[in-house]
C-alpha cells in the first residue's frame, strides 16, 4: 500500500537528521563531490524514505562550498535544502507547507550551518588531498576474434572523467561506435572500453584517441593490423625450430652419403686372394 503522494511521515523528522561521515566521489560533470551515506526508514515492505547530504565546490581550489540535503520517499524527491539559497524547497503539497515552518525557524538555520561546517568545511582538507590523486590510463587496442570489431580499453586511471574517440584516416568516426561506462576496478581506479565495428581495408588508418586529466594532450593509439607481439614470437620460434630441424636432417643425410661413398671406394680397391695362396707367417713373397 502506497501512502498519499502529498504527505510523508518521514518529513517531520528531517530537521533532526545528521548524515554519517563523508566519502569522496566525482560526479559526471567533473565537479568534485563529497557525498554522505544515505540513511532511511522503511514504513512497509514497499515504502522507504531516503536522506542524502552532500558538499559540492567549484574548481581545483574547492571554492564556493555548497551544502545540500535531499529527502526521497519511494524514489520521489520531496524536499531539498540548499545552503546557497539558505532555505528549504518542497516538491509536494504537504512538503511545501512543511518547509514554510522550517524556513521561518532560526534554530533550523543554525543547525544547517553547523552541519555545513562539520561535514563540508572541516573535511575540506581530506577532499583536497584526494583531489591530488592522479593515475594515467593504460590503453590497449585489439581486434575481437571472429568479429569485425576493434576494442580500445583504458585501465587504471583516475579521476573518473575520460573521453575516447575514434579516427578513420584522421576523421572522427561517429557511427558504429559504442562505449561502456567508466567502471570502478578497486583502489580508486577505473576502466572503460570503446567499441568500433570495423572491417579492415588496405591503407586505412584507425586511431583511438584518449583524453584525460592526467594527459597534457590527447593520446593517439594507432591500430597495427600486423600480428601482435606474442603471435609474432610464436611464429619466429616455430620457424627457427623448422630451420634447425632442416639443418640437422641435411647434415645427417650428407654425413650418410659421405660414409657410403667411402665404404664403396674401400671395397672397390681391394683384391680377393684365395685362402690357400695366403703366405705363411714369417714368409716373404718373392
Amino acid at each position: 500500500r502506497s501512502p498519499p503522494q502529498d504527505r510523508s511521515p518521514a518529513t517531520s523528522h528531517l530537521s533532526s537528521v545528521l548524515p554519517s561521515p563523508l566519502c569522496k566521489d566525482y560526479v559526471d560533470e567533473g565537479v568534485p563531490h563529497l557525498h554522505a551515506s544515505h540513511s532511511g526508514g522503511v514504513f512497509s515492505d514497499e515504502d522507504y524514505s531516503q536522506f542524502a547530504a552532500c558538499c559540492t565546490s567549484k574548481g581545483p581550489g574547492f571554492t564556493d562550498i555548497e551544502y545540500i540535503i535531499k529527502n526521497y520517499f519511494n524514489d520521489k524527491l520531496l524536499i531539498e535544502y540548499n545552503s546557497t539559497r539558505g532555505n528549504w524547497t518542497g516538491f509536494t503539497a504537504y512538503s511545501i507547507e512543511e518547509v514554510k515552518n522550517w524556513n521561518s525557524d532560526p534554530y533550523n538555520a543554525l543547525q544547517r550551518s553547523f552541519e555545513k561546517k562539520v561535514l563540508c568545511t572541516d573535511n575540506l582538507h581530506f577532499a583536497q588531498q584526494l583531489d591530488n590523486v592522479r593515475a594515467v590510463p593504460t590503453v590497449k587496442l585489439k581486434l575481437v576474434k571472429h568479429q569485425p570489431m576493434l576494442v580500445c580499453s583504458a585501465y587504471n586511471f583516475y579521476p573518473k572523467q575520460i573521453r575516447m574517440t575514434w579516427l578513420r584516416n584522421g576523421q572522427e568516426v561517429t557511427s558504429a561506435v559504442s562505449f561502456s561506462d567508466a567502471l570502478p576496478d578497486g583502489e580508486w581506479y577505473y576502466q572503460i572500453h570503446s567499441y568500433l565495428e570495423h572491417t579492415p581495408t588496405a591503407g586505412e588508418i584507425i586511431t583511438c584517441v584518449v583524453e584525460h586529466l592526467t594527459l597534457s594532450e590527447p593520446a593517439l593509439h594507432v591500430w597495427d593490423p600486423s600480428l601482435p607481439a606474442p603471435e609474432r614470437v610464436k611464429i619466429v620460434v616455430g620457424l627457427c625450430g623448422l630451420i634447425l630441424g632442416f639443418i640437422i636432417v641435411s647434415s645427417g643425410f650428407i654425413y650418410y652419403k659421405k660414409m657410403s661413398a667411402a665404404y664403396c671406394t674401400f671395397y672397390q680397391g681391394r683384391v680377393s686372394i684365395p685362402v690357400e695362396h695366403l703366405p705363411e707367417a714369417g714368409a716373404t713373397s718373392g
